[in-house]
């Protein structure tokens, strides 16, 4: 039925339970009234569950001792990039950055954090001015992103943005089912246009045009995939607008850097 990215979306996962491909469904009705042939339906994922037993067995209030009072327990924070120990972490929402990166052995030697993706793939980019940040989801977004899954991606100074905008680009073109016009078109124009300023043959006006296409898949599509997927691309325009203006301007790279590879795996799972 398939085993994309997209069958993690809640009415995908029940048309593939179903035997069918996995594409999201229109919305109303919610799987709460209709869901798993045709029966109400809740989908939880798998961290929420494993919390339950903890909070029937030792209280609702022992569980809220962890965290913060709007966001309490733990989560499971999950760490790449120039960082020694890159991994799993359970911490108490509320958690520093700083602390998080600390668990996992500090920044490696001779690497510097030069933009970081809170939340997974899909959210908006912060850059290191947010380092201490509290890892909650009121004062993430406050910050201006969203903690989401904490998947905390740490991109080094040796990475070209307008290299890491291409590679989150194209995960979300392969990865969107093509079942709304928005998302399927508009992530392929995305990926295109940032390779083509990547590659060297940036125009003065594909900036505008970038942030154009984006606006256009934001509140378009059935699912939250296009929603999400321009949410990197388009903080990374506002964070750095000089090295895409660099890029268009010189006709080339301006970080010389080796870590793209290693970004390539974090984002699109690959060798």
């Amino acid at each position: 039925a398939g085993r994309g990215y997209i069958c993690g979306e809640e009415t995908a996962m029940l048309e593939g339970l179903e035997g069918r491909k996995c594409m999201p469904r229109f919305k109303p009705p919610f799987p709460a009234v209709q869901g798993l042939f045709g029966k109400p339906t809740v989908v939880n994922n798998v961290e929420t569950l494993a919390g339950v037993p903890y909070i029937i067995k030792e209280g609702p209030e022992a569980f809220r001792r962890f965290g913060t009072e709007k966001s309490p327990g733990t989560k499971i924070f999950s760490i790449s990039g120039p960082v020694q120990k890159a991994g799993n972490y359970e911490f108490p929402l509320g958690i520093s950055l700083g602390r998080l990166i600390d668990a996992a052995g500090g920044v490696r030697a001779g690497s510097r954090v030069k933009a970081i993706l809170p939340g997974g793939s899909s959210v908006p980019m912060l850059s290191a001015d947010h380092l201490d940040l509290r890892l909650d989801y009121e004062t993430v977004k406050a910050a201006g992103s969203q903690l989401g899954t904490a998947g905390i991606i740490l991109i080094d100074e040796a990475v070209c943005i307008v290299k890491a905008a291409v590679i989150l680009s194209q995960f979300y073109f392969e990865e969107s089912c093509g079942k709304c016009t928005p998302c399927r078109e508009g992530t392929y124009w995305i990926f295109q246009t940032l390779s083509r300023i990547e590659n060297g043959g940036g125009r003065t006006d594909d900036l505008g045009t970038l942030l154009g296409v984006c606006r256009g898949i934001s509140g378009t599509t059935l699912c939250a995939l296009g929603d999400t997927a321009v949410l990197p691309i388009m903080s990374s325009v506002e964070l750095f607008r000089e090295e895409y203006e660099y890029h268009i301007r010189n006709k080339e790279c301006p970080a010389r850097g080796m870590e793209h590879k290693a970004l390539y795996t974090t984002i699109m799972g690959g060798p």
